[in-house]
């Protein structure tokens, strides 16, 4: 499989955050840990050895695509895809 770009990793950051706009009753906890999960991820793409992504956030990250499976399907799906697209990455 190829290695996601750059671009198609902030689409899929955009994405997250368009389908978390649209969501009603998203809990603050979760908005919480995803906003830092994306503030991470957005520094892993300013740098070359993504230092500002860990085994740990990319297991936060997953967390967050279980808790959002019930209640917002379409926000698990695109946090799934981003996932698949950072661990392609190396990140």
């Amino acid at each position: 499989m190829n290695r996601p770009d750059e671009e198609t990793l902030r689409e899929l950051l955009g994405r997250v955050h368009e389908r978390l706009s649209r969501a009603d009753k998203v809990d603050g906890e979760s908005r919480r840990l995803l906003a830092a999960l994306t503030q991470d991820v957005e520094r892993a793409l300013g740098h070359a050895k993504a230092t500002g992504l860990t085994g740990e956030s990319l297991e936060r990250l997953e967390g967050l695509a279980v808790r959002f499976q019930i209640d917002h399907p379409a926000i698990a799906e695109v946090v799934r895809e981003l996932l698949i697209a950072l661990r392609n990455a190396g990140i």
